[in-house]
């Protein structure tokens, strides 16, 4: 059993900055790419970023120079710090990632971190 832990959401007005993380547990033999997605209220849910186990990363354009999507791969760990934030940026963020692991590979989910961006 794989699982995905998300923090770091909360509260923050706009022009800040906060810094998720998402911790992978259980029996993983190997980890590959870890994404972050956002859901927005009323809307569907949209890539964000993704970070390749050897360290390659793309972003949506919307985010491109305010967020960097990090990992440290010996936590299991990913990153995404995002700076200059705006209220269009309020969502519920997931990671995901994609871990080999009993002989096949899978593509997990966590369960969510709100991030409202509000003066």
């Amino acid at each position: 059993q794989v699982q995905l832990v998300e923090s770091g959401g909360g509260l923050v007005q706009p022009g800040g900055s906060l810094r998720l993380s998402c911790v992978v547990s259980g029996n993983i033999w190997r980890l590959y790419t870890m994404r972050w997605y956002r859901q927005a209220p009323g809307k569907q849910r949209e890539f964000v970023a993704s970070i390749q186990s050897g360290g390659g990363t793309n972003y949506v354009d919307s985010v491109e120079g305010r967020f960097t999507i990090s990992r440290d791969n010996g936590k299991y760990t990913v990153y995404l710090q995002m700076n200059s934030l705006s209220p269009e940026d309020t969502a519920v963020y997931f990671c995901n990632a994609d871990v080999y692991t009993v002989g096949d590979q899978w593509t997990y989910w966590g369960q969510g971190t709100q991030v409202t961006v509000s003066s």
